[in-house]
């Protein structure tokens, strides 16, 4: 069997104590387009996050064995989480019941990712293994059947199916939205099975079809979707997540089981007006994605159109990545809406992270002190023969005297994509998503 794409560990997790509440649709005007509302997670809610999840493996690593109890008890000491100042006492009561329960190593989603296992012999593919999602900043909501049932998705440019927790799934956490077939009018059965194995264990389930909205005009028939029965190849990442399952806009190429994705059946079923979708992810602000074309109201000045690589992920060429006196040489790929971070390989963000004097911690994040916000130089990528920055000041994520930088050290298996431009370089540029023509367009945001 051929396991293709990628094993992406994250760094920051999601914090179970807030619910995030998205504003979906608006189809304004007569221009044909779409609109989607996407809530943000602040950064401070990714930082306060992220100490919460490394503070939460020092925890695991010492039930497993696999960390000095010293180094443990002195994170804990210093408070990493964010619940209480003096957390030794409550530290190493959940250590002797993590002890007891026999934590599973795969809540410890480990800091960069994993080799894919190839099968020279059948060139099949069984499993797709994507990401975790724990650090995922952008939401959306969509409606799928009829009655219809409400559910919180993240717009995935980095994958390509469309799945959701069905009534009485396992391991989903307890405040998620779960799909009822039996309620749904317009249900029809597949039951064909759905499993992707991620780095930290399988998610599975089964195929069903039925119609889903998007907005109030955007409504696809006989969209064909996994109900997951068993969500625990996520781990806390998504237990404890803000969202219920992934919306894949990806192309065909990445689609486990066959199945059409949702922006292909809205494109064969006439539901846009082009095959066309655009991202606005704002600043310190909710984000828009638009259907069916581009809002030119959001940019100015042309449209840099850059042909895909390869029409599987969004994937580009790139003639180098510099920051300051660091420099990676001619390089590949892929723009990605589900990623909030930028990731590259390890020695090359080792590097980059040196340079700005970022220490890296126990779950593999890269932080450094905040009085060196200002030091941060700004982050170049020369594509098609032009320059697109990110300025140094937005590679910083910060809460109070807590900066992590915005850039994550990954290791891709060998022909797979080597960076991720994920929303951190999303957030300066108008983003556009030509499915037809297989390319992406960048302009300048017009605020």
């Amino acid at each position: 069997m051929l396991i293709r794409s990628l094993a992406i560990a994250s760094t920051l997790s999601l914090a179970s104590s807030i619910i995030v509440q998205v504003q979906a649709k608006d189809n304004n005007d007569n221009d044909g387009l779409v609109r989607m509302k996407l809530k943000k997670r602040s950064a401070e809610e990714m930082v306060a996050a992220h100490l919460k999840r490394e503070n939460d493996a020092l925890r695991l690593a010492l039930a497993n064995g696999s960390a000095p109890k010293e180094v443990v008890t002195d994170m804990a000491k210093k408070s990493v989480v964010l619940r209480g100042s003096n957390l030794e006492d409550e530290f190493e009561e959940q250590v002797e019941v993590g002890k007891m329960k026999g934590f599973p190593r795969k809540y410890m989603t480990p800091p960069r990712g994993e080799e894919v296992e190839v099968d020279t012999n059948t060139g099949s593919t069984e499993n797709v293994i994507i990401k975790d999602y724990a650090n995922a900043q952008y939401y959306g909501e969509v409606m799928i059947g009829t009655p219809p049932q409400p559910f919180t998705v993240i717009f995935d440019t980095g994958s390509s199916n469309f799945w959701v927790p069905k009534i009485n799934c396992s391991d989903c956490g307890h405040d998620k939205s779960t799909y009822d077939h039996t309620v749904s009018n317009s249900f029809q059965e597949d039951g064909s099975d759905f499993r992707i194995e991620y780095g930290s264990g399988a998610v599975h389930g089964f195929f069903s079809v039925d119609s889903l909205s998007l907005a109030d005009d955007m409504i696809i028939e006989h969209q064909k979707f996994a109900e997951v029965s068993n969500a625990g190849g996520l781990g806390q990442a998504y237990a404890q997540g803000n969202f219920d399952g992934i919306l894949g806009l990806g192309f065909e190429g990445l689609s486990e089981g066959g199945a059409s994705t949702v922006f292909k059946n809205a494109i064969d079923q006439n539901v846009v007006r082009d095959s066309v979708f655009a991202f606005d992810l704002g600043d310190n602000e909710d984000g828009e994605l638009t259907f069916g074309g581009y809002d030119e109201s959001k940019f100015t000045g042309e449209i840099s159109w850059i042909k895909l690589s390869e029409a599987n992920y969004w994937r580009i060429d790139i003639e180098n990545i510099s920051v300051g006196s660091v420099s990676s040489g001619n390089t590949n790929g892929i723009v990605d809406s589900g990623t909030s971070l930028i990731t590259g390989p390890s020695t090359e963000i080792a590097h980059i992270a040196h340079s700005v004097g970022a220490k890296r911690d126990f779950v593999g994040q890269y932080h450094f002190h905040c009085s060196r916000i200002g030091d941060v130089p700004d982050l170049e990528f020369e594509i098609d023969g032009r320059v697109w920055t990110v300025p140094g000041e937005d590679l910083v994520l910060q809460m109070g005297d807590t900066c992590l930088f915005a850039l994550m050290a990954m290791d891709m298996p060998r022909g797979a994509p080597q960076w991720i431009l994920g929303d951190v370089f999303m957030r300066q540029y108008y983003t556009i998503f030509d499915y037809g023509n297989e390319r992406v367009g960048f302009a300048e945001l017009n605020h």
